[in-house]
């Protein structure tokens, strides 16, 4: 059995990617998104998104990574079962240069509970470091109650920061986590 193991995202791995991105959303946003958006995801068209993604990344201030496991936990035959991002803060009201802002983290539902989420953003965390940046931002939705748990337990605390996104045709009520870097 093969041990858990975090590593950069290769073009390789784009469909599977899509594939827990829209897994994990369709689990751990049931009852806060309007089902019928959930129902119609398409992992294709999230492929597409995350090869584009990937393609126009600056690596020096910029990646994905994904994490792998025993193929008993693995959602497909590469073993990869999550997957983060990070990038320069989009926000306004804060730096590019001193901050990173972590886009997305996600694991496969069966993957959850294991560890393998806070061991994503441990990696997550270090390779913003490296990249130079001295806080970290993300966004949560304000009542997904899971992960704001996940985001305090792992040093993150909200810092008042509050927006609605309305791209997807409904508005979602997101508040803004920040934590140090080390």
């Amino acid at each position: 059995m093969s041990e858990p193991a975090v590593r950069p995202a290769t073009l390789a791995d784009v469909t599977e990617i899509a594939m827990i991105h829209v897994r994990s959303w369709q689990a751990a946003y049931r009852g806060l998104m309007p089902q019928d958006h959930l129902d119609g995801l398409d992992p294709a068209a999230r492929a597409v998104r995350w090869q584009r993604n990937l393609e126009a990344l600056d690596w020096s201030t910029s990646g994905v990574l994904v994490v792998t496991a025993a193929p008993e936990t693995a959602s497909a035959g590469s073993g990869i079962v999550g997957f983060a991002g990070y990038w320069p803060t989009r926000d306004d009201d804060d730096d590019p240069v001193r901050t990173g802002e972590v886009t997305a983290i996600y694991l496969h539902p069966d993957a959850w509970g294991q560890g393998l989420g806070r061991q994503l953003m441990t990696a997550t965390l270090a390779s913003l470091a490296v990249a130079g940046y001295r806080e970290a931002t993300l966004w949560v939705l304000r009542d997904n109650a899971r992960a704001r748990r996940f985001y305090s337990q792992a040093g993150w605390a909200a810092d008042g920061g509050a927006k609605t996104d309305d791209l997807d045709g409904f508005p979602l009520l997101e508040v803004r986590y920040r934590r140090p870097l080390p």
